[in-house]
């Protein structure tokens, strides 16, 4: 954990190295769950966006997104993506250090996917507030890594992953204001940023919000 050092400093080193072409296609987990719960495009809240893989596919399938990331270069190369999808007028990214603020409003869909970050930041209170960002009818997705994959910055390191319903707990929700769709930790088969295959095991949490 680098608890030295701040979210932003650390995530735009992080991505003014990395190739602008990764983490811009939809993660499979988001797009299934949204075929199944949600396949009604509204307006969304994309938080920790990257390099917008999840928020321009949302833009492409007719959803509104403000897109997240406390990093500058991520937010310029999903604006980019944006024009070069022609979706522009459905991405509009934002910069939020979310351990400090957080975007307003309501939304009919908020996601968190892998939002883990080797930063020391309140995890809970911000997805605390991910629930509270939800409007009525809306949707709340929680994607978390449950186990670590030999490329992962935790590789080699004993990390003990909270269960879905753990998480669940923690957020902290009034059950008759919510119903769970989906909490469970299915594996699957991952590929890394080089090819390389491993199986993981992912957290997942799909609530909607009733109330």
């Amino acid at each position: 954990m680098h608890t030295d050092t701040d979210s932003t400093t650390f995530w735009e080193n992080h991505y003014s190295r990395l190739d602008a072409r990764l983490g811009t296609k939809p993660n499979a987990v988001l797009a299934d769950l949204l075929t199944a719960l949600s396949p009604t495009p509204g307006t969304a809240l994309d938080l920790g966006c990257g390099h917008g893989g999840d928020a321009l596919w949302l833009a492409a399938h007719g959803w509104d997104v403000t897109a997240v990331d406390v990093s500058q270069t991520a937010l310029d190369r999903v604006a980019e993506g944006a024009r070069a999808g022609d979706v522009a007028d459905r991405v509009h990214p934002a910069r939020h250090d979310l351990a400090e603020t957080f975007p307003p409003g309501r939304f009919d869909l908020v996601s968190a996917v892998y939002f883990h970050t080797p930063v020391d930041i309140p995890r809970t209170r911000v997805l605390r507030h991910a629930a509270e960002a939800v409007a009525a009818g809306g949707l709340l997705i929680i994607v978390e890594h449950a186990s670590v994959a030999p490329w992962s910055w935790q590789a080699g390191e004993d990390v003990r992953f909270p269960t879905p319903e753990q998480v669940l707990v923690s957020l902290e929700l009034d059950d008759d204001a919510w119903h769970v769709e989906r909490c469970h930790a299915p594996q699957r088969v991952a590929t890394g940023p080089r090819g390389q295959t491993a199986t993981v095991t992912d957290n997942i949490l799909a609530l909607h919000r009733l109330l």
